[in-house]
């Protein structure tokens, strides 16, 4: 796999992507600093069946719009009062092996509906927050021979990914997306 916290100043270059059987994407704000040829690239990576795992803002990168040809806008409040807790609706599907439903992410920022994404093929998780909100949290997707895995927690200033559940979650993901050679 994949990871990075910052584009290299080649993009993620062919070979690199050719190796890789999925890769997971975080992104922040600095989304329009990632170039139209490393989308381009990373695009025909996961047409070709590299496996997306799409985390939490990444929803805005470049690269997930183009993937889902829409806006990919949401709702959106952080304001330090907000509990998640993520309900698993597909416990059948590999991404929800050994997962307990819900997962209490605990204060954690509110992601919420309308979430501007075509319909999913599978929705596995569906977050609820404190002031009553809802939001498809983990999505499946398939472009052309690769797969897409949407995941919505992941906010940078709460400890989301030191939880077991969701670590669990994220390798579940990345077996299930994997490029299958």
């Amino acid at each position: 796999m994949v990871t990075g916290l910052h584009e290299p100043e080649d993009g993620l270059p062919e070979a690199l992507l050719a190796r890789a059987d999925a890769l997971a994407w975080w992104g922040h704000d600095a989304h329009e600093q990632v170039s139209d040829d490393t989308v381009d690239r990373v695009e025909s990576a996961v047409r070709a069946g590299l496996g997306l795992i799409a985390l939490h803002s990444a929803h805005h990168s470049k690269v997930f719009r183009r993937m889902m040809g829409t806006s990919c806008d949401l709702e959106w409040r952080d304001d330090g009062s907000d509990r998640e807790l993520i309900w698993t609706v597909e416990p059948d599907h590999p991404i929800a092996a050994g997962i307990e439903s819900p997962i209490e992410v605990g204060v954690h920022e509110m992601y919420g509906e309308p979430f501007c994404i075509p319909q999913p093929e599978t929705v596995v998780f569906i977050s609820s927050f404190t002031g009553g909100e809802v939001f498809r949290s983990g999505c499946c997707f398939t472009r052309d021979a690769g797969r897409i895995f949407y995941f919505g927690p992941g906010h940078e200033t709460y400890p989301v990914y030191e939880n077991p559940q969701i670590q669990r979650v994220l390798a579940n993901a990345v077996s299930w997306a994997a490029r299958r050679r």
